[in-house]
């Protein structure tokens, strides 16, 4: 270990010095302070490492958030091994390809998709154990048989400059890209917010994303970082989380649309009194109306993905309202245009950044590492530009990384088309995004049908769910007799949107 290095264990162990009673995490009722968490993290640590667990092995959990899931995410961290979470919302061959793409050594399966992951174990020779949660049955063994009754756990020189997770972002082209993120991007990531929010060890975290997404990955280990805790969740319910808020006193939150407007619609009097800072993606309407029903708290304005490790804009919505903030610090960005030459300011271009938040690269995909990486910058393959005031206004995706952002998850058209053009009563199709009251964006399909073949709207979307994750069909399916074309006799996408680009 370098001189200079710093990883997630020595915050564990600083935590456990300075706060050993304080709450670190809740789940269900069962409280572990800091202190338990750096025991529970050790002892995991030497059930792993007597596993064979080594450095930069991956370790594959497949499960909702649980107090489990986040000793295991220590564990491997205190390892210098590598995580791999997968998206439980995802259908099984996309959940197969996950998991074959990333090869872990060891898979950790939820109760609620053991009978799915036995499915794929033909496919997956690099798991050399399989380990579940709750009530496990054979071929899965009890996670509990991984904690190590006693002993101290393996001193190793773990490199925070490492890749240590590997989060799978959205499919372009149809497969998905897992982009590598080291311990020393998270944590610097997370020093800004810190800094931004004036965290402290009295902060707590409603951590309802799934820990499988970069935010609620992030906002948990910002929270751990300074001392602070975070209050779990397998699942979303809006009267839970106000019952969570108020009586954990929640400070922080991180939400994709519809819901803080479910959390609004359940709360009550004084319920939401401790909330501070609110943060994702969400409509102005819901924004304003947070902030009229809870003046004490702000909500922040933010741009940022998987491969920035997390935000990397910044500000209060009030600031700048519709604006996706200002850079972060250790955080350099511009707008390019196509020839990667900096735009001036109120010019419209790619937006690019480069610093250490900046991710390793893709796993196993060195052309597309090296495609977004190129001349010095990470390409986000999002448009935007900056104004005078430093403020980035996001104006939409690149054409090469055409997305959906439909209730915080990332669909990219070119897979829901792929998946509707295998329907035989299908002809041609173009898939957009639209606006939509409840999820920011709603997925739309444009079909045109086969000659003598009637399917249904319905039968259509049934059918995407049944080859994909079920987030992915589109809400709405229109069936048109043909589709504009370009002068080389390619579909003119544009003309598409303007045509049917209503919700």
């Amino acid at each position: 270990m370098a001189l200079d290095d710093f990883t997630l264990a020595d915050v564990y162990r600083r935590n456990a010095a300075l706060f050993p009673e304080r709450t670190a995490f809740l789940h269900e009722g069962q409280r572990v302070s800091h202190l338990d968490y750096l025991r529970r993290v050790e002892r995991l640590a030497a059930g792993l490492a007597g596993e064979g667990v080594a450095p930069g092995d991956r370790v594959a959990v497949l499960a909702q958030n649980a107090l489990d899931v986040i000793e295991l995410i220590g564990a491997v961290a205190w390892l210098g091994a590598t995580l791999l979470p997968v998206n439980f919302r995802l259908g099984a061959e996309e959940i197969g390809y996950v998991l074959a793409d990333g090869a872990p050594v060891v898979l950790i399966v939820g109760r609620d998709y053991q009978e799915l992951a036995a499915s794929l174990m033909p496919s997956l020779p690099s798991v050399r154990r399989w380990f579940g949660l709750g009530d496990a049955a054979p071929p899965f063994s009890p996670f509990a048989e991984l904690r190590h009754p006693a002993g101290p756990a393996p001193e190793r020189d773990v490199d925070a400059d490492a890749g240590f997770v590997i989060i799978h972002t959205a499919a372009v082209g149809g497969r998905p890209r897992g982009a590598v993120l080291s311990q020393r991007n998270l944590l610097i990531a997370q020093s800004s917010l810190i800094q931004a929010w004036d965290l402290g060890e009295r902060d707590v975290n409603l951590g309802v994303l799934p820990l499988f997404h970069i935010t609620g990955l992030g906002l948990v280990l910002t929270a751990q970082q300074v001392g602070g805790a975070s209050v779990l969740a397998a699942k979303f319910d809006p009267a839970q989380a106000v019952r969570d808020i108020a009586a954990e006193q929640v400070t922080l939150l991180a939400s994709f649309a519809p819901m803080l407007a479910n959390i609004l619609d359940h709360a009550g009097g004084d319920q939401l009194a401790s909330l501070r800072a609110v943060t994702g993606l969400d409509s102005p309407e819901t924004i304003e109306r947070f902030e009229a029903a809870c003046p004490h708290a702000r909500f922040w304005s933010t741009f940022g993905q998987s491969e920035t490790a997390g935000l990397a804009t910044l500000s209060r919505y009030r600031e700048r309202p519709k604006s996706a903030g200002r850079p972060l610090f250790w955080r350099r960005m511009t707008v390019v245009d196509a020839d990667d030459r900096p735009l001036p300011c109120g010019e419209t271009g790619e937006i690019v950044l480069r610093g250490p938040t900046v991710f390793k690269g893709y796993w196993n995909n060195e052309a597309a590492t090296a495609h977004v990486l190129r001349n010095g910058w990470h390409h986000t393959g999002d448009i935007g530009r900056f104004d005078a005031d430093g403020y980035l206004w996001y104006a939409g995706r690149a054409p090469e990384k055409e997305l959906i952002k439909t209730g915080g998850e990332n669909v990219y058209p070119a897979e829901v088309e792929s998946a509707i053009r295998a329907h035989p009563g299908i002809a041609e199709v173009v898939v957009i995004g639209v606006p939509d009251p409840q999820w920011s964006e709603a997925i739309k399909a444009v079909c045109v049908r086969r000659a003598g073949a009637a399917p249904s709207a319905a039968e259509i979307a049934d059918f995407v769910a049944g080859q994909i994750a079920r987030f992915k069909k589109p809400k709405h399916v229109v069936f048109v007799n043909s589709l504009p074309k370009t002068a080389t006799g390619a579909i003119d996408r544009a003309a598409v949107k303007t045509a049917h680009g209503e919700g």
